[in-house]
């Protein structure tokens, strides 16, 4: 998070980034620069450079916080409700993002993971940004693949499944999710196994949705329930 602000702008880009460590949902925080008060932690964020676009800037942002883009990027909202900010400017445009398990984690003190379950007081207008983040990833779950944007490369099925149900906080029927998953064309096998404890090696996938499909729908999950 760069100090030097563009008063020339009237807003901020904050971006909400969030991955899956160790079976839990965590998103990264910045330390805020002082005065801090009793918001140590934000969100990463920034005004965004001459002729950048929003997705530009935002992409940039994430990647500087990173070292890397994350997989999934959309825009959220604009917030402009004189909630406090740690930039102290009127207006917020929010992204959320979502980052593969595994990415290394940035280097250096000022950035952090921290679980959605424990996450320091932040400023109110980017607690709010944190939210919506959240409800819009639900949301777009039954209507596009998002969930894909928290796995690596390759991945084995029950990690796919785990993904779904750490996004929609209830267990799966393993038989109909993976009957969901076939029909919609979304993954396709590789010949690699990896090790998932007792029993014999699970095979691996990858994202690959069938190119004739006519949109990429998210997984039928109504069809997943737990019974």
């Amino acid at each position: 998070m760069s100090e030097r602000h563009n008063r020339r702008s009237p807003y901020t880009i904050d971006v909400v980034l969030l991955t899956q460590i160790k079976g839990q949902l965590d998103v990264l925080l910045c330390r805020a620069p002082p005065p801090e008060g009793r918001e140590k932690w934000a969100l990463p964020w920034e005004t965004p450079r001459n002729d950048e676009s929003l997705d530009g800037a935002a992409r940039r942002i994430a990647k500087a916080a990173l070292g890397a883009e994350p997989g999934w990027l959309e825009q959220i909202a604009a917030f402009g409700d004189g909630k406090r900010h740690p930039g102290d400017f009127e207006i917020s445009v929010a992204f959320g993002a979502l980052v593969a398990m595994g990415t290394p984690s940035p280097v250096g003190g000022s950035y952090a993971w921290f679980p959605l379950g424990d996450v320091p007081q932040l400023f109110p207008r980017q607690r709010q940004m944190l939210d919506g983040a959240m409800s819009m990833v639900r949301s777009r779950m039954d209507q596009e693949p998002v969930a894909f944007g928290l796995l690596p490369q390759m991945f084995t099925l029950t990690e796919l499944q785990q993904t779904y149900e750490l996004l929609l906080e209830k267990r799966l029927h393993k038989a109909s999710f993976r009957r969901a998953l076939q029909a919609a064309w979304l993954v396709e096998p590789i010949d690699e196994w990896r090790s998932e404890g007792r029993g014999r090696p699970a095979q691996l996938y990858r994202y690959a949705p069938r190119k004739r499909r006519p949109a990429q729908r998210g997984i039928r999950l109504d069809l997943a329930a737990a019974r």
